[in-house]
């Protein structure tokens, strides 16, 4: 059920052309200077009388934290979860509905609002390219959180889309491309050759649960199962398949993999400069893979227990011949090793001798952070999302760098599950020689839930 909003005394034919024209205005003025600070406070004060409007679909833990920060910038109107728990409790929140946000559990109801500028997409990763497309379809602009695509085929399908609706803003939430201190350092002192040629990449992303065989119940009254599973087969109810678990089900996301290796490496690539349309590995070795359930032919045998790899060492070796290692051991973070010297990265520090030393000095500030940021100056992640409404162009997390960062991910998860090495041509976007491992290319959804071709 969905409750009628009161009117906040904004007109229904205030349009989102007029919010971009407005706010256009204000940085064709603001953008005199070379590089400017803009606080989340001065955008959210200045556009106190013509803010977007936004519709949060997925609100669980990471959704209601994405949507506390849209707060800043918006005025949400809708508020949909397929857990009607969940949408409820982010309606009360007086940082997020306040209590005056419409309420829904069928993601279509806010796609068909004409008053909605702005979607944001936190449901599981399988739901993430079908409600992304149609957002795109139906005119919004879309902030989705990552890991963007499920499948191969889904980068296509989402790239695609982009394309054709270009003059829409859609934003990956990949933040550590905005985290200056770490990051966003690392990636310049790579890329300005500090440490020479890149010769081996280490990856540490951790392993995912081990976890099963769990009892299958029926679903609770609260949540919409068939529709929470969307494109997935139909099984029976797990809580354990659902909510903050589902990561560790390959029929909904990736593992590890994708979970933080949609962060690490991105970094990583945008880094070397593998971040490119026909760029990527060439081979991805699998051998070194292990999963929590047995498996046959890339397919787990049980269906009560997390299936997604928990140890591994996958190997992705590039044409330039940088070797990049996936891995379950070790440290939580990216290890750049160069011709000249190597340091280390992650959440929490950046470390090593050009780091210590200072190599970047006079060679790290505004101008390569408005580099990095595509002509942007540098700001809050979410900042930049709603400066493109604005101004246009492309965000700092866009969503055909990620598409390449996702290639590696899901070819990464073929290869341990299969436990091989698999062959990649990356401008024909094809794994070659090995049928079945092409086959997992793409998935055929459950009737009803396919994605849209545009």
């Amino acid at each position: 059920m969905s409750r009628k909003l009161h009117s906040t005394g904004q007109s229904e034919t205030h349009s989102r052309r007029q919010f971009l024209r407005t706010t256009a205005s204000l940085a064709a003025s603001a953008t005199a200077a070379a590089w400017f600070p803009w606080t989340q406070a001065v955008f959210a004060n200045t556009m106190a009388n013509d803010r977007p409007r936004v519709g949060c679909i997925g609100l669980g833990g990471m959704g209601r934290g994405d949507a506390h920060g849209h707060k800043s910038f918006g005025d949400i109107l809708a508020v949909c979860d397929v857990d009607q728990n969940h949408a409820n409790q982010a309606n009360a929140d007086p940082n997020i509905g306040g209590g005056k946000a419409d309420v829904y559990t069928d993601y279509r109801k806010v796609l068909e609002r004409s008053d909605i500028d702005v979607v944001s997409v936190v449901t599981p990763d399988h739901w993430h390219v079908k409600i992304a497309i149609e957002a795109l379809q139906a005119g919004k602009h879309v902030f989705c959180q990552k890991p963007l695509t499920l499948t191969l085929e889904e980068n296509q399908l989402i790239r695609n889309a982009c394309r054709k609706f270009s003059d829409r803003v859609f934003f990956v939430g990949t933040q550590q491309r905005s985290d200056q201190e770490r990051f966003l350092r690392a990636v310049n002192l790579v890329r300005r050759g500090f440490i020479g040629d890149v010769q081996k990449i280490t990856v540490g992303i951790n392993g995912g649960d081990v976890g099963g065989p769990f009892k299958k119940e029926m679903a609770p009254a609260n949540l919409d199962w068939n529709m929470w599973l969307g494109q997935a087969p139909m099984v029976d109810y797990i809580p354990q398949r659902c909510h903050n678990t589902f990561r560790w089900w390959y029929e909904y996301s990736g593992g590890k993999f994708t979970d933080w290796g949609a962060h690490h490496i991105d970094i990583a690539q945008w880094a070397i400069g593998e971040d490119g349309e026909g760029s990527g590995p060439v081979e991805i070795d699998g051998t070194d893979a292990k999963h929590p359930v047995p498996f046959e032919n890339g397919y787990p045998t049980q269906d009560d227990s997390f299936n997604s790899a928990h140890d591994y060492a996958v190997v992705c070796r590039y044409a330039s011949g940088v070797e990049m290692t996936v891995t379950s051991r070790g440290d939580n973070g990216i290890l750049f090793e160069g011709s000249k010297g190597r340091f280390f990265v992650n959440r929490g520090k950046i470390t090593g001798q050009p780091i210590e030393e200072n190599w970047d000095k006079d060679q790290y500030g505004p101008e390569q952070l408005s580099e990095l940021y595509k002509g942007k100056p540098f700001e809050g992640h979410k900042n930049n999302f709603y400066r493109c409404l604005a101004e246009g162009g492309l965000p700092v997390s866009d969503v055909y760098s990620h598409v390449q960062t996702m290639n590696t991910c899901h070819l990464s998860a073929i290869a341990a599950r299969l436990n091989r090495v698999i062959k990649w041509d990356p401008k024909a976007e094809m794994i070659v020689g090995d049928d079945m491992a092409a086959a997992f290319f793409a998935r055929v959804p459950r009737a009803g839930f396919e994605i849209p071709r545009v």
